[in-house]
């Protein structure tokens, strides 16, 4: 009876070690699961402390680089924090059109984006303020011609070069009756403006934002294509203004430009008023950038200009040259160039802005 006892109980035990053995091989494959779990996180971690160590060398040069710009007086900002809501805020835009303040001839500076006037003439012009050198090309040429009286029902203004720029289209909202030119459309396609929608072949071309009545653009805008390098003699004498917005730096060199921007001045009535903009080389008064397609004006370049213009009688507003040392005045954009900020950029080898001059035919 004890053998037969003991024989049960050895069975009994024997199947309850046999019962168990899935769990047991369950459990070791959990385990085994959670090991390579373990080795996955371990790998990542190993990655992400690879990506560390490479970000903090990259850290450490950019260290190296941003000193060294530091000491040249260039500074480095980033340009997420440059926004014109950032810097400025939300200030309202005034109802009633601006008083003179007066413009003088000069660059590009962050402080004129503070101005009641920039914002007055963003909204007329379907713009949300922003720090863009094109958008104080728009506004300084349409606040210079405001306060010198020529944006007044029945004047007439020449625009140069306007590709689909919105300006033909305010001035006739206000009642000026304009005449908007651009280059032929082959040329227009060599140089590659046509590709990039920066060119117009007729008036349709200008009021692509609903700036003015289509009715009255049509009465008093019209379009004919213009070379810059040869203004047609039946302009001449005709204006009360004319305008171009970063275009004669495209003519082919320095002097082709000077040349276009003394012609241009033939094309006004006495009294008349021009005002252009241009590219201007911030970085050098002795080396710049010359070619057929983009040259960048030096302040030698401007002031022989301004030279030329007034032995033919007519008076250039004073030059403000100092550029402001504002937070977005210190950002230099690199390509690929940001939407903004855009007040100053690399072209090539140098810093340029925009500079605006403002000139009295006498």
């Amino acid at each position: 009876m004890a053998v037969f006892e003991n024989l049960l109980r050895s069975t009994v035990i024997a199947s309850r070690r046999v019962v168990g053995l899935p769990l047991v091989v369950e459990r070791l494959a959990q385990v085994e699961s959670k090991l390579e779990r373990l080795e996955q996180v371990g790998n990542k971690l190993e990655r992400l402390e690879q990506a560390g160590n490479k970000l903090e060398r990259l850290e450490s040069k950019l260290d190296l680089v941003t000193t060294e710009l530091t000491k040249r007086g260039t500074n480095i900002l980033p340009w997420h924090a440059c926004t014109y809501e950032a810097i400025m805020g939300y200030p309202g835009v005034p109802k009633a059109a601006p008083q003179p303040l007066p413009l003088k001839s000069g660059l590009c500076r962050q402080g004129d984006f503070a101005l009641d006037a920039y914002r007055y003439w963003m909204r007329a012009l379907n713009r949300t303020p922003s720090f863009h050198r094109k958008q104080w090309e728009l506004f300084y040429v349409t606040q210079a011609l405001h306060e010198r009286g020529k944006l007044v029902p029945g004047t007439r203004g020449l625009g140069f070069g306007v590709g689909q720029e919105p300006l033909p289209a305010l001035f006739a909202s206000l009642g000026c009756h304009v005449l908007a030119t651009d280059q032929a459309a082959e040329e227009a396609v060599r140089a590659g403006w046509a590709q990039t929608g920066q060119h117009a072949t007729d008036s349709s071309h200008l009021n692509k934002d609903g700036i003015c009545d289509e009715a009255l653009l049509r009465q008093r805008v019209a379009f004919r294509c213009a070379d810059m390098n040869a203004i047609p003699e039946d302009l001449s004498a005709q204006f009360d203004f004319c305008w171009s917005t970063c275009s004669f730096e495209h003519l082919g060199s320095l002097e082709h430009g000077k040349r276009f921007v003394e012609d241009s001045i033939k094309t006004l009535k006495p009294g008349g008023v021009a005002v252009h903009t241009t590219e201007f080389n911030l970085s050098s008064n002795s080396d710049t950038i010359e070619s057929r397609d983009l040259s960048i004006y030096r302040r030698c370049d401007i002031e022989d200009l301004v030279e030329r213009l007034s032995r033919r009688g007519c008076r250039v507003e004073p030059i403000e040259w100092e550029p402001q040392t504002g937070f977005v005045d210190k950002y230099v954009d690199l390509p690929p160039y940001h939407e903004a900020p855009h007040l100053r950029l690399r072209l090539g080898a140098y810093d340029c802005t925009s500079i605006g001059l403002i000139i009295a035919k006498s």
